[in-house]
């Protein structure tokens, strides 16, 4: 009976380790596909190239959410004034971070979402709303 339960409980902790997130390694294929994704309507967005520094990268189930900074493509602090956030700069209603939610769709991700500058946590309803995991986003939700 012991040997059963310590069986028991070692199958349930490998099944539970394969549901914790990752984080993709920086420079792997993963990683630069994500990027990929997000960086082409950032850039169309604020009409400059822009790399990103990555405070939270997580992946799971076929999601991937992350939180970070855009950065000129020199690695240097965005210049909001001449974007279309300048009014919410101007009134302290900007933040500078941003945000976004993918979703694995066959072998490509696709980006379901993403937010600059907000000023409180508006990712919060996205695993509701999209049905992504809570694992991925900080603190686990």
């Amino acid at each position: 009976m012991r040997f059963f339960l310590l069986g028991l409980i070692l199958n349930l902790s490998v099944c539970a380790v394969g549901q914790v997130p990752s984080t993709p390694k920086q420079g792997s294929s993963e990683r630069k596909q994500l990027m990929d994704v997000l960086r082409m309507p950032v850039e169309k967005e604020l009409h400059q190239k822009v790399i990103f520094k990555i405070d939270h990268l997580k992946v799971l189930s076929g999601w991937a959410f992350m939180t970070g900074k855009p950065l000129t493509a020199t690695g240097k602090k965005i210049d909001y004034t001449k974007t279309t956030y300048r009014e919410a700069l101007d009134s302290g209603a900007f933040d500078d971070w941003i945000c976004a939610l993918w979703r694995k769709q066959g072998a490509k991700w696709r980006l379901v979402r993403y937010v600059i500058g907000a000023t409180d946590v508006v990712w919060d309803p996205w695993p509701k709303d999209f049905g992504a995991p809570k694992a991925i986003f900080p603190y686990g939700l």
